[in-house]
């Protein structure tokens, strides 16, 4: 009687282990979500003086930050570093970036905010991932950035705000990562749905 109680314990936990599911592997955009979610828990003072930082992978202290760095922070948890990215991309055409400056003369590349400013930013995805950006008019969708002009960008998560279909969005307009409903759908926004690492052609 022992010896069929043994066996049939045996093979429940071997048709157990057989049968459990494995644990999902999120995608990289889920990846991005969740780090902008996990921002919102994090005590961090609206400031956007200029910082000597480092180069690659180069950030200003985390208790610090703007609205780029939201941005900025949830993509380098997936291995994207802006900072590289957009540092090449205005060595490589500094008049497209600062055009008032270069016709000045005064242009000129800094890896310490480049990739910190929203009209860089902006300008950055419209010249080398075109096919990011989006007509406000399609689906918004968990992971979307989107831009207010030149002046604030945010990104949005996989909650939807009660009663809507709007996704809400995390974003640092002065009380530091916020987790907030923005009315991302007028016309003074651009939508850009940026995948890098899925080799999007410029």
């Amino acid at each position: 009687m022992k010896l069929l109680t043994l066996l049939l314990i045996s093979t429940s936990f071997y048709a157990c282990t057989q049968t459990s599911a494995k644990p999902k592997v999120k995608t990289p955009i889920e990846i991005i979500v969740d780090h902008a979610k996990w921002q919102v828990t994090q005590d961090v003072t609206y400031d956007g003086s200029y910082r000597l930082i480092d180069y690659p992978n180069g950030d200003v202290p985390a208790h610090i930050g703007v609205c780029t760095d939201v941005v900025i922070r949830a993509y380098r948890a997936v291995g994207i570093d802006m900072q590289v990215l957009i540092h090449e991309a205005v060595k490589a055409d500094l008049s497209y970036y600062y055009p008032i400056h270069s016709k000045r003369g005064t242009a000129k590349v800094d890896a310490n905010i480049d990739h910190r400013r929203v009209h860089i930013i902006r300008k950055f995805l419209n010249k080398n991932y075109p096919d990011s950006k989006i007509k406000n008019s399609e689906p918004y969708l968990p992971g979307d950035i989107i831009v207010w002009e030149n002046w604030h960008i945010g990104i949005l998560i996989d909650e939807k705000v009660p009663g809507t279909n709007r996704y809400y969005a995390v974003h640092n307009i002065g009380s530091g990562p916020q987790k907030e409903d923005v009315y991302y759908d007028d016309g003074y926004l651009d939508h850009y749905r940026w995948k890098p690492f899925e080799k999007q052609k410029p």
